[in-house]
């Protein structure tokens, strides 16, 4: 506009007579030209230094500001700029190939053993020993599709709500055909019998019916809604199956005969309008009882003749189908078993307890039965499960040790009141807790333990970390909550020692009478010394107890009788598939219609499992691989250099004068002859093997004796199995000795077994075992190969069922 203004100014026709000659014109019509494009080059460059780019640097890099042209940018770079720095980019990859492929092992964050596989995989191929085919990403999944050769069948459910039908969709796997694939498959005919009072009465049953060859095929079914999404807006429903049969190392195993996901139950979306009613409610038990109906009618139909079956023992077997065990948390054992829940009179799903007593430890129960109606809190819906013979849908509930104690009675009750009192005592009192977890974090090495760097003010963790914390809390707050400075707390803590005892009697992975005994007599303990905690703390806490996991525990040992240990239906195994279900939505679905395709890739898994299985099978029967057991590093030192390196640690004062001394008493014992000389070989690893007090299996522990163990010094404790009886010691220093063409390995240790006298009445209450160390420099020597053979310190003997045990026979037998 600003030039067609100016153009519009200097075109107007100045005032001139008709007489003006043409010649006159002619020379108007020049000047004005001149004059306009004198003006139009006037204005493009005001108008292109309106546009230059001024840069100004911050004063203090006494830079002076610089002005750049607009005209001499350009939007395409010249040839120089776009010159490569490098002709070689992938350095220090040695070639492109190296970088691509380790491109694509960061961006499909593939762990070490997956990228060794692909390492070798491409090795192999390169050496021409076997040719590689694939071409696409398409090609593959046709692979796997024929390799699979199943589908994810899709049934329609239709339920009747307020006179509208709706429909839903519930996918499954006939489960009846699913537990024939692998009772034909003869690696796993072997491992089938399995014992179990409820086992015990179904094989009665089929006896009394005169079938007494039949043989019960029992099903272990799993169902819980989960989160897909970190939100929560996408959400999965599977239903687990397992063949109670097999072993529980193959049954919660993650090969072929492991847990299965076999169907994938609707989830009913819900309004505000229909929020919270019962009629509502009943329906959403509907469409769950229908859908699940679709899983297992295959089953149903063989429950009354039972079915004969090639099996892979090449032995023809009358099946008969019996659903032995449902595995749920509280909330889904509500939906199967149809009962009101929480605010219902009575809220347990096995026995009659009223709703105002579930906090009260009784073994005088009214166990329940189908005939209990509505009267008994049960919901007017049909429940599928009484069509199935020789399944009472209440003894087919089992308790559930993570929901009920490490994820429940625990977390959300014990360990929060237990934080109330020490908060109590103000914060050092926390700030000692968080240290003395802290210290256990830098000194326990423990497999499977985990470490905490504080546990006062954790706001969210599982319930494995939680049933860590437990076994741990007593050990750190025995000198905290103390009878003079806590008495509530002391009782609390008294409570909580209990409770763990329960918890470990419950989780052992066999069970004796004489367990199971003291199983019933430790929960009476606990329960009676929680009843005593409440009744004392509730008039400061205000604490309500009346909650359906603290009842639960009645029934936990009538579960073991009639289903086994409680890992046999321990919801751990079931919730630990929810894990991959997660990663398979994220990874590969494109998060529409998931179920089927999350479906389709559990199975492609499966089968890939399946053929590596069979594919290991063949190279170990083609070619014997040996495989080294894991050694410590060896050092070779002589006598002097040990006892110069260690000249600061009394324990090595007169080293070789105890070893001279100990060898003259050990070797005549033996009979092995004095050599001439002697060499000492140090290593910093010991295995050793022993047997298991809670299944009698042949176990392993791995023993550290190291100063630098991944940066820290770690010297582990052992029991050493004396002629009287065991006592415990720490590794101070492990060596072979070469005695002439003998080598014998022996360990330096420093002893607990120091005579404390009459324990003190604290470590009675709190079940601590107390031991005393001699001094450091009275170390002894221990054959390590030989299997006949000034502070206080605390045995902690929850770690694992087989610490427990020991020290409740160490314990029984100190008494003696």
């Amino acid at each position: 506009m600003f030039l067609g203004r100016s153009f519009m100014r200097h075109m107007r026709y100045h005032d001139s007579s008709s007489w003006a000659s043409s010649h006159m014109r002619k020379c108007e019509k020049q000047e004005r030209l001149r004059i306009e494009q004198a003006e139009l080059a006037e204005i493009l460059q005001e108008s292109a230094k309106t546009h230059d780019i001024k840069v100004e640097y911050h004063p203090h890099s006494k830079i002076p500001s610089t002005i750049h042209r607009f005209v001499d940018f350009s939007c395409h770079r010249s040839m120089e700029d776009s010159v490569p720095r490098s002709t070689s980019p992938w350095e220090p990859f040695r070639t492109r190939l190296d970088f691509e492929v380790a491109e694509i092992v960061l961006e499909a964050a593939m762990t070490k053993d997956q990228t060794n596989r692909l390492f070798n995989l491409l090795h192999r191929s390169a050496c021409g020993k076997e040719a590689f085919t694939l071409q696409s990403h398409d090609e593959v999944r046709s692979f796997w599709e024929m390799a699979s050769e199943w589908f994810t069948p899709s049934s329609v459910v239709s339920v009747k709500y307020r006179s509208e039908v709706h429909d839903f969709n519930m996918y499954s796997r006939p489960l009846w055909d699913w537990a024939l694939d692998l009772l034909q498959d003869s690696c796993f005919a072997k491992h089938f019998p399995w014992t179990a009072n409820a086992f015990w009465d179904a094989h009665l049953t089929f006896r009394l019916s005169l079938i007494h060859y039949a043989k019960p095929l029992a099903f272990i079914l799993y169902a819980s809604k989960n989160k897909l999404s970190s939100f929560g807006t996408q959400k999965c429903y599977p239903i687990v199956a397992r063949i109670v049969n097999l072993p529980i190392e193959i049954r919660d195993g993650v090969g072929v005969a492991g847990g299965r996901v076999v169907g994938w139950l609707p989830i009913v979306n819900e309004n505000q309008k229909n929020s919270g009613k019962a009629s509502f409610v009943n329906f959403k038990n509907a469409v769950w009882h229908e859908s699940f109906l679709q899983l297992i009618e295959s089953v149903i139909q063989h429950l009354k003749t039972g079915y004969w079956f090639d099996c892979g023992d090449l032995i023809r077997h009358l099946l008969w189908p019996i659903i032995l065990i449902l595995s749920a948390d509280y909330e889904e054992q509500c939906i199967m078993s149809l009962i009101c829940g929480l605010k219902g009179k009575f809220p347990c799903p096995v026995c009659l307890v009223p709703q105002d007593m579930q906090s009260i430890y009784t073994e005088e129960l009214t166990l329940r039965t189908k005939n209990h109606l509505k009267a008994f809190s049960l919901r007017d819906v049909e429940n599928i499960f009484w069509k199935v013979h020789h399944c009472d849908i209440h003894r087919a509930l089992s308790w559930d040790r993570m929901h009920a104690n490490n994820g429940g009675l625990w977390s959300d009750h014990l360990w929060v009141e237990l934080q109330f009192w020490i908060t109590d005592l103000g914060r050092e009192a926390a700030v000692q807790i968080d240290s003395k977890f802290i210290f256990f974090d830098a000194f326990l090495r423990w497999p499977d333990l985990q470490h905490f760097s504080r546990v006062m003010k954790i706001d969210f963790t599982d319930s494995a970390t939680h049933e860590d914390i437990s076994k741990l809390v007593v050990f750190a707050a025995q000198n905290i909550l103390t009878r003079t400075e806590s008495k509530l707390g002391y009782l609390l803590l008294r409570c909580i020692h209990h409770f763990v005892m329960f918890d470990m009697y419950a989780a052992l992975e066999v069970h004796t009478e004489d367990t199971i005994a003291a199983g019933r007599e430790t929960l009476r303990e606990f329960s009676t010394l929680l009843d005593e905690y409440i009744t004392k703390s509730e008039p400061e806490t205000g604490k309500n107890w009346n909650f359906p996991k603290k009842h639960s525990n009645v029934h936990v040992f009538d579960d073991i009788l009639a289903k086994g240990a409680t890992r046999n239906y321990n919801t751990k195994p079931n919730e630990r598939m929810h894990g991959p279900l997660r990663a398979i939505y994220l990874r590969w679905t494109n998060f529409k219609n998931v179920a089927t395709q999350i479906i389709c890739y559990d199975h492609w898994l499966l089968t890939s499992t399946s053929m590596r299985s069979e594919i290991d099978d063949l190279d170990e029967y083609t070619r014997q691989q040996v495989v080294d057991p894991e050694a410590g590093e060896e050092i070779e030192e002589s006598f002097s250099q040990i006892e110069q390196e260690h000249a600061a640690d009394t324990a090595f004062s007169g080293f070789r004068i105890r070893l001279n001394r100990f060898l003259n008493e050990f070797l005549p014992r033996f009979e092995i002859p004095f050599p001439d000389g002697r060499h000492v070989t140090v290593f910093q690893y010991l295995q050793v093997n022993y047997e298991s007090m809670v299944n009698w299996h042949l176990k392993r522990d791995l023993l550290r004796c190291n100063p630098s163990f991944f940066g820290s010094p770690r010297y582990d404790c052992v029991m050493v199995k004396a002629q009287d009886q065991p006592f415990f010691a720490r590794l101070i220093f492990l060596f072979r000795c070469s005695i002439g063409e003998i080598v014998l390995s022996f360990a330096l240790i420093h002893p607990y077994d120091v005579a404390i006298g009459h324990r003190r009445r604290q470590d009675i209450d709190l079940g601590l075992y107390r031991v005393r160390a001699k001094p450091r420099a009275s170390p002894e020597l221990i054959s390590v190969d030989d299997p006949a053979t000034a502070g206080d310190y605390f045995i902690v003997d929850t770690i694992d069922t087989n610490i427990f045990l020991r020290m409740k026979s160490l314990q029984a037998h100190c008494v003696n």
